[in-house]
């Protein structure tokens, strides 16, 4: 997924334009952005919407973020979203991968009781929404197999911390947040999952939003998430790999193709770490639906 777009769970109109974004996938929130009155109207909002559209084509993948593992709204959650089958549930306040492995019993529980195969529902966490988590990072290995996203969030952050803002003055992340940030990348990779990086706030800086989007696939984030559906267009692009990109990747995958450990292109030395990012490129690409000769 290159976009993951979050939209609050008691609105239907903001659900249906969601639906509409071009989004990758579509986070329906039960968490912060509904009010704590607000949590069972938006539960059955969301159900009603899984089940409408479940069977649509061509849809994004829709993603229910629970609220948080300890907190008095959990239960209910899964009660109510588990038996209409939401592709996979957004884990909050995650602290470890024993709170990963802890859903996943629950959700194996669930998904029992609603007649669902085992492990049908996948799980992507937010690894670092308190100061706590970041000691946890290296436990996401081989806490479930329904782990299939790691991301990290800033703001939930910012206010463990106690800190004014968790940019400076330029827009830039300062260091606490950027350490959360490159924790997440080495986490979701050395879980094998996807690195999916934070939103970005300012919904109208688009130009900013490329430019962080941009750092983020420099780095090797597979996805961003969005806060407006007008960021949808911006991610989309930005996650999808350039023609030069790809024909760059597939040169590097033909000039090893013989097995030979080393080969020169266009003046430059590549070996097994160009091929496997080259790889990864091209898988990119096919899931963002780009055609390759």
């Amino acid at each position: 997924m290159r976009s993951l777009l979050f939209v609050p769970g008691d609105s239907p109109g903001k659900l249906a334009k969601g639906f509409a974004s071009g989004a990758d996938g579509l986070i329906l929130d039960l968490e912060d952005s509904v009010a704590d009155g607000n949590k069972q109207q938006a539960r059955q909002t969301i159900a009603a919407f899984l089940s409408d559209h479940a069977n649509a084509d061509n849809r994004p993948r829709l993603i229910v973020r629970l609220n948080p593992l300890d907190g008095p709204h959990h239960a209910a959650d899964i009660d109510a979203i588990i038996a209409v089958k939401p592709d996979a549930v957004m884990l909050p306040k995650s602290r470890n991968g024993n709170d990963v492995t802890l859903l996943s019993s629950r959700l194996s529980v669930a998904e029992a009781r609603a007649g669902h195969a085992d492990g049908a529902i996948a799980i992507i966490a937010i690894a670092t929404e308190t100061a706590g988590a970041l000691f946890g990072m290296g436990t996401y290995q081989d806490a479930s197999p329904r782990l299939d996203g790691l991301t990290w969030g800033a703001e939930d952050l910012s206010a463990d911390l106690g800190a004014e803002t968790a940019r400076d003055k330029n827009g830039h992340f300062t260091d606490p947040y950027r350490l959360a940030r490159a924790l997440t990348l080495f986490a979701a990779n050395a879980a094998s999952v996807q690195a999916i990086d934070t939103v970005f706030t300012s919904f109208r800086d688009l130009e900013g939003l490329r430019h962080e989007a941009e750092s983020a696939r420099r780095d090797g984030f597979t996805g961003k998430m969005a806060i407006h559906p007008a960021q949808v267009p911006v991610i989309n692009a930005v996650f999808t790999p350039t023609p030069e990109a790809i024909a760059r990747a597939q040169a590097v995958v033909a000039a090893l193709a013989g097995g030979q450990g080393v080969a020169g292109i266009d003046g430059e030395m590549i070996d097994r770490p160009h091929l496997l990012r080259a790889g990864r490129l091209l898988a990119r690409a096919r899931a963002a639906g780009v055609a390759l000769d």
